[in-house]
């Protein structure tokens, strides 16, 4: 399983999406703005086991906001919505104002329509996605991708209910293994973030459950296979919430 990859940006996409069918149980392939949905959506077709969301990326809001009013449209018509969220680095501080302002219409549509599945980039921004989420109950499911928050920041996005989504690259920097070790293994599901996620160089593939199990082994003090046991137990009851069949 994968639960955040951007499936249609590797080298060879369509190859890489159909061994990804064949291995995998289920992908999630987000995308990062509406146009890239619907081009994604036509050039790879119906993939077994793999779902195309679409999203609007934080780091691409100061040029495509524009497309804001598209993607609530499409949000209409799917079960899940990724990428979306704020990204509170000083790269992008310029568009933090326009980031909110996005990320608030999203999850408001997603109340509104009933409730969706939202994979969430938080990056140096956790302090600005809760309270979003908090401002709108019902909006469904909020699956935190590669959390690099605080302990505390963590602790509140449990108590709301939210996942963790995280793979082999989080476990790069000492502070990631720090903040997996303290993870809450009960909503924890793997994912890859390919191919801008790197391990030793090379983009993680979105096959990497395994490794991912792996490497979260001695910090849940148990075994590899116990490992994933626990993602593949977490990762089928989100695609129940997801009402997810391939």
């Amino acid at each position: 399983m994968d639960f955040h990859c951007h499936l249609d940006l590797y080298p060879g996409a369509k190859a890489v999406s159909e061994e990804a069918a064949l291995r995998n149980e289920f992908t999630w392939l987000v995308t990062t703005s509406p146009r890239a949905y619907e081009a994604t959506s036509k050039v790879l077709g119906h993939v077994p086991r793999v779902l195309i969301t679409p999203g609007l990326h934080p780091e691409l809001v100061e040029s495509r906001a524009g497309e804001l009013p598209h993607l609530l449209k499409q949000m209409a018509l799917v079960a899940a919505v990724g990428e979306v969220g704020i990204d509170g680095s000083y790269r992008f501080k310029s568009s933090l104002s326009t980031q909110r302002h996005v990320f608030d219409a999203v999850v408001s549509r997603s109340r509104e329509l009933g409730g969706r599945v939202l994979s969430i980039h938080s990056r140096g921004a956790v302090r600005e996605v809760l309270p979003i989420l908090l401002k709108y109950p019902g909006f469904g499911t909020a699956v935190l991708h590669w959390f690099t928050g605080t302990i505390a920041e963590m602790d509140a996005a449990y108590k709301m209910g939210c996942w963790f989504s995280m793979g082999p690259a989080a476990f790069e920097s000492a502070a990631g293994r720090a903040l997996a070790a303290k993870l809450p293994r009960d909503r924890v599901v793997p994912e890859s973030d390919g191919p801008f996620a790197e391990e030793n160089g090379a983009p993680v593939q979105p096959w990497s459950m395994g490794r991912t199990a792996q490497l979260f082994a001695p910090y849940w003090e148990c075994t590899e296979h116990e490992a994933l046991v626990t993602l593949n137990a977490n990762g089928k009851r989100l695609l129940r919430a997801m009402g997810w069949t391939s």
